[in-house]
């Protein structure tokens, strides 16, 4: 029997992918070290790169691996050249994909992403721009490529010749060789999800982050996210652009002359409402799952009693309506005021992880501290790595926890009272400088783990969701009387409001009364024990508090300020249930489904649904609602000016 050596083409792949991405590295590291010097721990971009290129390079030996180990040996020259064309076109892209990262960072500030693969559409424009702009680096590159396949091809067979060997003797071995590519695949054994790009920041400085990936990465990562870009064009009919956008315009309360920037069509100056003129601190107190069919003051079960001592001191808004069913639809609609659509949330796409509006990119510029803090990992969502590049400067995650001072630690990470906890240390740490942070909650999702000894359980099985959401509401207490007692409070405005509700289900083909949220304001200038009960949307209620922030702002946001709506203005919601688009104006809901024709209802409390005759302008504003962010997310129309 011969030695053992079928590993030797999967190390030798390997070992020649890490030198390629590791020089590759560090060449860009001396390039750009006068900025990344700048970014505290900046030696990050090795260890973390190691690990990403790790990922991707183990991800790629998978289907080799299988094929040298499991076919038998009669069958291993037959396979031997797919092999070999399998490593070289492999390297050779990885290789590629380095040498145009420079060229590429040097005009979008970041590695190659899903605007690399656009540009792949236009050949006659690239081209002609490549061969005017950057004739000698594709002159370089060809020359680096073509000596490196050559030598790959001269060396094949002491680079990836598979040495025969004894067929019960691989598949021994299979195992511990497969171990290791799955473990440098996954880069974890702990993490109850596989590690992401969110994984790889670290600072506020997006460039210095995407050192810390590989360009074969962020492409494929580009590619993959695009399965999530639907076309409403396609599901739900096509419209003009410009009357898509006049047509959004029309619900928006903004005199024409207000509009700032027809570059970006919805940009805008909002005027405060508040009477004395400084900067508050936000705080937006995300709440998991708190749907209002569990939330006492709106009619619910009797499982808020904190919150509910709360809607005494500020407004509750009780006829409000989220965009989605997921977390990440929340956040897009609180923490970046975008219409929803058929796509997935911005959060995950490509074209919106930079550059693109959020309320923290907006308070930046005014000088705000902006921060995200939740107890799980910030990567669960790629939450991370959108919050970081836009506008968030500081994340707070699961691993920024005092084991030895939290209170608990489950499934989604640590409970909602630690987060709180840890919340209130960092606002009132920041001293005199104004903040603006989204805190999000995480104890009231299933398994519904919470500390014992907090509540008086609602019902009998402790890990039960009404007892989370009893929990939750604990936490939600236990947050303000700390806050009560710290400086900051007096000069802060509060929003607490779910993400979504619980499992979203019903008869109709948008279960509307699962969308039913609750939505509480606390703050300087907010009318106590106040309640608005007008129809809105999630989408309104970030408006609604930058009203209150004691300074003039300008935002791309379609919602409205709602403590300063006339009351000619209809109410108005929409929500998207996986492919299906309701859009309801006061009791009228039009409810767009892919390649149907829209349907229109009269709806009653929620859940009796009258059809009625369509009304053509209604269905048009609806599809409006839906091309409009359409157009705005893959133009980059959605932003704040620089």
């Amino acid at each position: 029997m011969k030695k053992i050596q079928f590993s030797k083409p999967l190390i030798n792949f390997l070992l020649i992918g890490l030198i390629i991405l590791t020089v590759s590295r560090f060449v860009l590291f001396l390039l750009f070290r006068s900025r990344i010097t700048e970014t505290p721990n900046y030696g990050y971009i090795f260890p973390i790169g190691l690990r990403m290129d790790l990922i991707v390079l183990c991800y790629l030996l998978f289907l080799p691996l299988a094929l040298i180990a499991l076919v038998p040996d009669s069958f291993l020259k037959k396979i031997q050249s797919f092999l070999t064309v399998y490593f070289i076109l492999f390297l050779t892209l990885i290789l590629f994909m380095e040498l145009s990262t420079l060229d590429f960072i040097k005009e979008y500030d970041t590695r190659p992403n899903k605007l690399f693969i656009d540009y792949l559409i236009y050949p006659k424009e690239v081209v002609g721009t490549l061969l005017k702009s950057y004739l000698l680096s594709i002159f370089v590159t060809v020359i680096i490529l073509s000596g490196f396949v050559y030598t790959l091809i001269r060396y094949r067979k002491q680079l990836f010749e598979i040495k025969m060997t004894s067929y019960k003797t691989k598949l021994l071995f299979f195992p511990l060789v497969a171990f290791f590519v799955f473990f440098g695949a996954r880069s974890s054994l702990t993490s109850k999800r596989p590690i992401n790009a969110s994984n790889a920041i670290f600072s506020t400085d997006h460039l210095t982050n995407s050192l810390g990936l590989n360009s074969f990465y962020t492409v494929t990562f580009a590619l993959y996210s695009m399965k999530n870009e639907s076309n409403p064009e396609k599901m739900y009919g096509k419209m003009d652009y410009s009357e898509a956008i006049s047509r959004v315009k029309k619900y928006m309360d903004v005199k024409p002359n207000a509009f700032s920037d027809d570059s970006i069509p919805l940009l805008h100056i909002q005027k405060t409402d508040s009477i004395i003129k400084r900067p508050y601190n936000i705080v937006i107190i995300l709440e998991e799952s708190l749907g209002a069919e569990y939330v006492g003051s709106l009619g619910g079960l009797p499982l808020t009693p904190e919150f509910d001592k709360l809607t005494k001191e500020g407004t509750l808004f009780t006829n409000l309506y989220s965009t989605g069913t997921r977390s990440v639809r929340g956040i897009e609609a609180v923490v970046t005021g975008f219409l929803p659509s058929p796509s997935e949330s911005v959060v995950k796409l490509n074209n919106s992880q930079t550059n693109f509006y959020t309320i923290a990119s907006l308070l930046k510029q005014k000088g705000y501290d902006t921060s995200f803090i939740y107890g799980g990992m910030a990567n669960f969502d790629n939450m991370g790595s959108f919050f970081s590049g836009n506008g968030f400067d500081k994340i707070i995650d699961e691993d920024d926890f005092d084991s030895k001072k939290s209170a608990f630690h489950g499934t989604w990470g640590w409970s909602d009272e630690d987060v709180m906890a840890k919340a209130n240390t960092y606002f009132k740490n920041l001293g005199s400088k104004p903040f603006v942070s989204l805190v999000f909650s995480s104890s009231n999702h299933e398994p519904f783990e919470f500390p014992d000894g907090r509540i008086s359980l609602y019902s009998k099985e402790k890990n039960s969701v009404d007892n989370a959401m009893k929990y939750a509401d604990y936490s939600i207490g236990q947050f303000f009387k700390q806050a009560k007692k710290e400086a900051y409070y007096k000069n802060t405005i509060f929003l607490v409001i779910a993400d979504h509700n619980t499992r979203t289900y019903g008869k109709h083909l948008v279960p509307i009364n699962k969308f039913h949220i609750p939505a509480l304001i606390i703050g300087p200038g907010v009318a106590k024990g106040g309640k608005y009960n007008k129809l809105c949307s999630q989408i309104d209620i970030q408006p609604t508090v930058l009203g209150k922030i004691g300074m003039d702002i300008e935002t791309p946001m379609a919602g409205r300020n709602l403590f300063d709506l006339p009351d000619s203005f209809q109410g108005r919601a929409m929500m998207q249930f996986n492919d299906i688009n309701a859009f309801r104006v006061g009791n009228e809901v039009v409810i767009m489904q892919p390649n149907k024709d829209p349907l229109q209802f009269h709806v009653q409390n929620d859940t009796i649904f009258t059809p009625q005759k369509l009304n053509e302008n209604l269905a048009k504003d609806a599809l409006a609602h839906v091309i409009c962010p359409f157009y705005l997310y893959n133009q980059q129309k959605y932003k704040v000016k620089k």
